[in-house]
């Protein structure tokens, strides 16, 4: 069971001010950098493989 949707951790960067951009290139990062945790955060999220692997290709 998931704590947290993708819409709350997505409302919860642009509360804190990052634009679409900035968490583009934080996803970036993330999946250049630690490919491995960036899918289990992605399927912590509760995503589903397709979305998952259309995030991952961005």
């Amino acid at each position: 069971m998931n704590s947290i949707t993708v819409e709350q951790w997505t409302a919860l960067f642009e509360e804190i001010g990052l634009s679409e951009e900035t968490m583009h290139k934080w996803h970036r990062l993330f999946e250049e950098r630690h490919p491995e945790g960036h899918q289990n955060f992605l399927q912590w999220l509760g995503l589903d493989e397709n979305r998952i692997q259309k995030i991952r290709k961005l």
